[in-house]
């Protein structure tokens, strides 16, 4: 994006309107530029808005000509950068209402999963599914489709039953399941068509965990036997390295039932754990939730990682690409054939499923699927000359990016592979004509190519 230019001086009225316009949208204290959480990525503007109402994000909009909206900065690219204006919402956090009739809660849009799902397990409540950090807020994570994992789950977003948000014009809209087709295209949002205000979401009664890990894993197992592993839970994740051919851990999280028997020593020839493991397993698991098949609330076994601890590996790169679960395996080979590549640049990866959805931005639009996960090293231009190789493998599968995550895929392919791409932008152009909320990363991977 160009740095934007004020009238030529001859039109010195027109101009000190424009100027007093940018002034009022200017918070009242200079501020540094804020970083992403893992600290490798710096946002382009210092100007950041900490509203505490829903009015104040009304005036936020209406008296700012360029503006994007900041959740917990767990993104690894520029989806939330600006060059002239951030709104953060971190000071919205708090439950709106809990309906028990209708098993919905309602709540503000700075909201992190571990600030409410504590709250709904006192209240006899549950969410259908978590990602593996708790630290995340809500609207974040469903603007960008960031999921669990689940052959039977969809991704967080597909939780949400209504959503409010403020549009270009500072109007506030408010759409519910009732509304269809605008309201599937408006939950998974990209944060360009508004700034959201509240999120109602469906609950379930809440219930207990266990989670399991086995070691070791060949990864020729999976060839037969992928859907029966990934079904072996509620929620299933594969780690690996890629070394050897060799998934190094499976994660296996389940309900808690009357009848639960012992688990079985051995996963396909994985063997049983015998204490709690980080998923990097050269690392301590003080900062993973409880396994070994011990009981605990849904909220506390579904993450990986505890609430109050680091997340993750700290400083470090993240990418991840969706293809479909059929061609699981063979995406998985694909990624491995290039394993002296990775791994010397690789903390882990993840291999994860997700529910096919009905929301028009998703990955998971209409299908089914497996995410291919990778924490990096902080490495970065190692990293982005590996990723360029990553995705020729998995274009035969028509691999998508996670919005959030780092990716070199070139605009016309990734809009080649979102089927309702034209219809989102039409919607975009209704909330937003004039591209308030448009920053470079919109503008490059939605609009170019």
């Amino acid at each position: 994006m160009k740095k934007r230019t004020f009238l030529k001086t001859t039109s010195i009225l027109a101009g000190g309107a424009v100027l007093s316009r940018l002034m009022a949208c200017s918070p009242k204290k200079a501020a540094p530029h804020l970083k992403n959480w893992a600290g490798n990525l710096e946002y382009s503007t210092g100007n950041v808005h900490y509203p505490k109402t829903v009015e104040q994000v009304q005036e936020v909009v209406k008296k700012c000509n360029k503006l994007t909206a900041l959740g917990s900065r767990h993104s690894f690219n520029k989806i939330a950068d600006s060059t002239e204006n951030q709104v953060s919402l971190q000071e919205m956090n708090k439950v709106v209402s809990l309906d028990k009739a209708a098993n919905t809660v309602t709540i503000e849009a700075g909201m992190r999963y571990g600030e409410l799902a504590p709250y709904l397990h006192q209240n006899g409540f549950a969410l259908h599914n978590l990602a593996s950090l708790p630290h995340i807020t809500v609207a974040g994570s469903c603007a960008t489709a960031t999921h669990g994992s689940g052959v039977h789950n969809g991704n967080l977003s597909t939780g949400i039953t209504a959503i409010e948000f403020v549009n270009a014009a500072g109007d506030l809209v408010n759409l519910s399941k009732n509304d269809g087709e605008q309201f599937q295209g408006a939950v998974v949002g990209l944060g360009a068509l508004g700034v959201v205000t509240k999120l109602t979401l469906d609950l379930q009664p809440t219930f207990n965990m266990k989670q399991y890990v086995y070691r070791n894993l060949p990864m020729g197992e999976l060839e037969k036997n992928f859907d029966t592993i990934m079904s072996g839970g509620y929620s299933v994740s594969l780690f690996t390295d890629w070394r050897n051919k060799n998934v190094n851990e499976v994660w296996v999280k389940s309900k808690v039932a009357a009848d639960d028997a012992a688990p079985a020593p051995e996963l396909f020839g994985a063997k049983l754990a015998t204490k709690n493991l980080h998923p990097i397993e050269d690392l301590s698991a003080e900062n993973c939730t409880e396994q070994m098949g011990v009981s605990g609330p849904w909220f506390e076994r579904m993450p990986h990682f505890k609430m109050g601890f680091k997340p993750s590996a700290g400083k470090e790169l993240q990418a991840e690409y969706f293809v479909p679960i059929e061609h699981a395996y063979d995406a998985m080979m694909a990624m491995e054939s290039l394993h002296e590549k990775i791994t010397p640049h690789l903390f882990i990866s993840e291999i994860r499923t997700i529910q096919a959805d009905n929301l028009w931005m998703s990955p998971c639009y209409k299908k089914t699927c497996v995410a291919l996960h990778t924490t990096w090293k902080q490495e970065v231009e190692e990293v982005m000359n590996l990723l360029p190789l990553i995705e020729a493998k998995l274009a035969p599968f028509n691999a998508r990016p996670h919005w959030a995550k780092v990716f070199t895929l070139a605009p016309e392919a990734l809009q080649s592979r979102i089927e309702k791409l034209a219809d989102f932008k039409s919607l975009v152009k209704q909330y937003d004509p004039n591209g308030k909320f448009r920053n470079d990363f919109l503008n490059k991977n939605l609009y170019n190519g």
